[in-house]
């Protein structure tokens, strides 16, 4: 039975300047249990007493019935006990299966995944190195590079298909990846139609629509207009999963210092609120539909009017979410291998790095957005690399230290004895490559033999191997009958997606 210990008194958190707890190995610690509590119980102040826009008929009407009450200022009102039944309905594990139906992901508990982002409009050509205007081939080739790396876990579109009519370049760029790997995706979606469109993809794929609730192979991203209101586009993605079976991540995504608060505090609340109203109309619609918690980081820069994902600020935020995510026993989304910079360079392994190692300690489940730079602008497919490489070398230090016979080796110093060496011995040959991390990008060379191969910098070591693996890695395509299921449904999406069009202009 889950126990959050908030009975009355509501009121806003603070973050603590000394951790109360003892942290367990490799983990941190942002938030003590009475932050946590008073956090929580800010969020459902701000449910009960300023209430939420909620732009969708058929939401607001489950949500009266549910016993909340709509005000004539056009908010909706929600109890601490609506919250309550929600949060004990919502699954604390939700499971995404890759495209063969196996299980691949185990969202919930500690257990850390990593993955690609969605939507960026701009790419550095891999071949030219010129930043261009991103296409559907970069949607795919995205996804087959993500395919053939082993440390990340999931895909989602990375670019964004300009090539595309917009109102199909959502179903365009989930069928592409679909076709380009077999790893679970996480989708975006403009409305419910399209949505809709995907779910029929996904249950082409699965065998049928109860084959997808039973083994979903993709999971969808959707967010409210902060602060307090939910768009109509955004519910309607809420019970759209919900009745699928697809499970639904709900993350807000407001600006500290914009339409967020400019304290940490305030916004972990706002956002834990607005995340909290999507749990409780999703649970409404289908008790015990797989929901993922979580919400953005993003802090408004006030010296360059930049919305900055890496602001230190918003990695305390970041913390002080996946931490509430744990509180709450709900399986949480956020961010890792992103970067403010420009360019792939000292700056973006910094953020990279530092990010990647924070959200691992802290247990984060679902991390996005590996590749990102220019404030969530741009791509870079060597950085998708190099985060690979940083999530293989953070999930090893993590790892921590085994401590038994075998690791102790004490026989093994003993038969070595003083002034002896351990290089021929069989426990070294037997250990070696499981204590010892082996990257493949970065230099550990002699200068004269790092210039013999080129003197090549980290990023184009990562670029090359890129190109490396988009000339060698292929998915397993989907066998014919379902591709050919997958190019009539898309095809019938764009003709009904054409002819709404026309309408729209004819009225």
């Amino acid at each position: 039975m889950r126990d959050w210990g908030v009975q009355g008194g509501l009121g806003l958190g603070v973050l603590v300047d000394e951790i109360s707890r003892e942290p367990q190995v490799g983990q941190l610690c942002f938030l003590d249990d009475d932050g946590k509590r008073r956090v929580f119980a800010g969020a459902l102040e701000l449910l009960e007493r300023v209430g939420m826009v909620v732009d969708h008929g058929e939401a607001a009407a489950m949500l009266l019935a549910a016993g909340c009450t709509a005000r004539r200022d056009g908010t909706v009102s929600v109890p601490e006990d609506v919250v309550r039944r929600a949060l004990e309905t919502a699954p604390r594990v939700v499971d995404l299966y890759d495209r063969e139906g196996s299980t691949a992901l185990s969202l919930g508990d500690r257990r850390s995944y990593f993955g690609t982002g969605s939507d960026l409009l701009w790419t550095f050509d891999l071949e030219t190195g010129e930043r261009r205007r991103s296409r559907l081939d970069d949607v795919a080739r995205a996804a087959r590079l993500v395919d053939g790396l082993p440390h990340l876990d999931f895909v989602m579109s990375s670019a964004y298909p300009n090539d595309v009519d917009p109102h199909q370049a959502y179903v365009q760029s989930f069928a592409a990846m679909l076709r380009s790997t077999t790893k679970p995706i996480v989708a975006i979606a403009e409305h419910g139609d399209d949505l809709r469109a995907m779910c029929e993809l996904g249950a082409a794929v699965r065998g049928s629509a109860d084959g997808l609730r039973d083994k979903p192979c993709f999971a969808v991203y959707a967010e409210p207009t902060s602060p307090l209101r939910h768009s109509a586009q955004a519910v309607d993605k809420l019970l759209v999963c919900a009745r699928a079976g697809v499970p639904c991540i709900y993350v807000p995504a407001p600006l500290m210092g914009a339409t967020a608060p400019v304290t940490v505090a305030g916004y972990l609340a706002l956002g834990t609120a607005e995340s909290l109203l999507g749990l409780v109309v999703h649970q409404l619609c289908r008790p015990g539909a797989p929901f993922v918690y979580g919400h953005g980081h993003a802090v408004l820069d006030m010296t360059t009017a930049q919305s900055a994902y890496n602001a230190l600020e918003g990695y305390v935020i970041e913390m002080g979410m996946v931490e509430m995510a744990k509180w709450l026993d709900l399986p949480n989304f956020a961010n890792a291998g992103t970067t403010d910079s420009q360019l792939v360079d000292a700056q973006a392994g910094l953020e990279v790095g530092q990010e990647t190692l924070l959200v691992m300690q802290a247990g984060s489940n679902l991390n996005h957005n590996a590749g990102y730079l220019d404030f969530g602008l741009t791509v870079a497919p060597e950085m998708i690399v190099m985060t690979d490489e940083v999530v293989g070398r953070c999930r090893r230090l993590l790892a921590g230290i085994t401590v038994d016979d075998e690791t102790l080796a004490l026989n093994v110093i003993a038969d070595v004895g003083p002034a002896g060496n351990f290089l021929r011995h069989r426990h070294t040959r037997r250990n070696l490559r499981a204590d010892q991390w082996s990257s493949t990008l970065l230099n550990r060379e002699r200068r004269a033999a790092w210039l013999g191969r080129g003197g090549l910098d980290l990023r184009e070591r990562a670029r090359l191997k890129a190109l490396e693996i988009l000339a060698t890695h292929e998915s397993p395509p989907l066998c014919p009958e379902i591709e050919e299921e997958v190019g009539e449904l898309v095809s019938r999406f764009g003709e009904g997606s054409r002819a709404e069009q026309l309408a729209d202009a004819q009225r």
